[in-house]
């Protein structure tokens, strides 16, 4: 007994082994080009300077929490992901359901909305420049409509331009996921919910969205994190300085960088990770709640 009890831990102690071969180039890349580097970024944001690097631990992150730019930042950010988050999932999955059916025309429109996809970030900018500047195709439509014209740009309204111009970019590979979730629920299920005579809303609030569940918290954490991204197009649009609700907090790490205050840049970013961390954290709470009957 003793023996098979030493030949089963060797054998397991063989294959831990084995395993950590294969995984150690992943772990590696991980360690050097992630782990590492944010392990600086903290310790920056607890010294007083690169060259004292006297340890000043939290103040770092007091002086930031007191910066108006900071605070702006955050809130335009965070104003911004409430708004094009839950409307990039739940539009997504309202396409996918959509073509779903039975509809003429489902090869068409799932290729339109999938073409964004293939188009680079610089040309999708460049059509919103002719769409909403204030001599834009839009305005000129509302000129011909209600004889106005909106300076869509440097506006309040300039956040629901980027909001649609997000949509208009992450709709298309969303609705993909959707509707390969929607492909993995049990055909029974539904044929018994027919023979029952269930609506097709209960079908799809009771069935449906509880299987979808984790593909809902895969989108939207991908949602989150591309709303966290969306620098590049708003610095395309606007320049360092944007107007009012579009300053991200990329716009001020990125003006940080340029000044080499790492201290505050370094702050900036460990906050900024450990919101994101929070909230995936209460997504997989949520989802775990809403889908353990479904897992179950």
């Amino acid at each position: 007994m003793n023996e098979r009890r030493a030949e089963q831990r060797h054998n397991k102690l063989r294959d831990f082994a084995a395993s950590l071969c294969f995984l150690s180039p992943s772990l590696l890349g991980v360690g050097v080009f992630f782990i590492l580097p944010f392990g600086v970024v903290i310790y920056y944001s607890l010294i007083d300077g690169v060259g004292t690097r006297s340890f000043v631990f939290f103040e770092n992150f007091r002086k930031l929490l007191g910066n108006s730019a900071f605070l702006l930042a955050g809130r335009n950010t965070l104003l911004f992901s409430a708004v094009a988050v839950p409307l990039a999932v739940v539009l997504s999955l309202g396409l996918a359901v959509m073509l779903e059916a039975r509809i003429p025309g489902k090869s068409g429109f799932r290729t339109f909305f999938l073409s964004p996809m293939m188009v680079p970030v610089a040309s999708v900018v460049l059509i919103w420049q002719v769409l909403f500047s204030y001599n834009g195709s839009v305005n000129e439509w509302l000129g011909l409509a209600a004889g106005a014209r909106i300076d869509w740009l440097q506006s309040d309204w300039n956040i629901y331009v980027v909001v649609l111009l997000f949509l208009w970019k992450n709709l298309g590979y969303f609705m993909i996921l959707f509707m390969a979730g929607l492909s993995n629920i049990p055909k029974e299920l539904l044929e018994v919910a027919d023979v029952e005579g269930a609506s097709e809303s209960y079908k799809f609030f009771a069935i449906k969205l509880r299987y979808l569940s984790p593909t809902v918290l895969f989108v939207t954490i991908l949602s989150l994190i591309n709303s966290f991204k969306v620098f590049r197009e708003v610095y395309l649009l606007t320049g360092d300085y944007p107007l009012g609700r579009l300053y991200m907090l990329q716009h001020f790490m990125n003006n940080t960088f340029r000044s080499f205050d790492y201290q505050k840049l370094s702050a900036a970013a460990v906050i900024m990770a450990a919101v994101m961390v929070v909230l995936i954290a209460l997504l997989f709470k949520i989802e775990d709640w809403f889908g353990k009957d479904v897992e179950g």
